[in-house]
């Protein structure tokens, strides 16, 4: 990784842990909308790849356990925080294709949402709140954890498929990857 590489990440996950902290609205079972903060972890693994991104996703996953820690068990801290945030990097997959931001980043939001399901099945079924719906007990952590994680997805999919986002953000890579603007 280059010099260039390294500023561009780091760059791209001091804003995404800023924008962690801009909370927009609570879920009313728990769980945050942030302003657009899965994007700039997303943004690496569509400059740099896969491996880039799932390292970058994995070194913002321990940021976010130094943030704010809820600890069970050592797995539930590798679901919630490792693999979650690591799961943003399978957005390089999608880098070379046509609308490869926007399919990666949707992709990746997925992703994460099943380590924080599974993470959910394993370890936080006791912690249901009352007021959740008892029909729906056998999927609250999949209910639970996209409904936060697709708010956020779909309010930052309308973000970038604004033209001059999109613009800027392809001005971005070109810089991140050195090519001519």
């Amino acid at each position: 990784m280059t010099t260039k590489q390294l500023v561009f990440c780091a760059a791209a996950m001091a804003l995404a842990f800023v924008t962690s902290y801009v909370k927009i609205f609570q879920m009313p079972w728990g769980g945050s909308v942030t302003l657009c903060s899965m994007l700039f972890i997303v943004l690496v693994a569509n400059w740099y790849g896969v491996g880039t991104g799932v390292l970058v996703g994995l070194a913002y996953g321990i940021l976010q356990f130094i943030q704010e820690p809820y600890v069970l068990s050592f797995f539930q801290v590798c679901c919630d925080y490792i693999l979650a945030f690591a799961a943003l990097g399978v957005a390089g997959f999608f880098a070379k294709q046509s609308h490869g931001l926007l399919k990666g980043y949707i992709v990746a939001v997925i992703a994460r949402g099943a380590f924080h399901a599974l993470g959910g099945y394993l370890y936080w079924m006791s912690y249901m709140p009352d007021n959740f719906p008892k029909s729906l007990t056998a999927i609250y952590p999949i209910v639970y954890n996209y409904s936060y994680l697709l708010a956020e997805g779909i309010i930052t999919v309308i973000v970038i498929s604004i033209p001059a986002v999109s613009k800027a953000l392809a001005q971005v890579k070109k810089a991140a990857l050195g090519t001519s603007l």
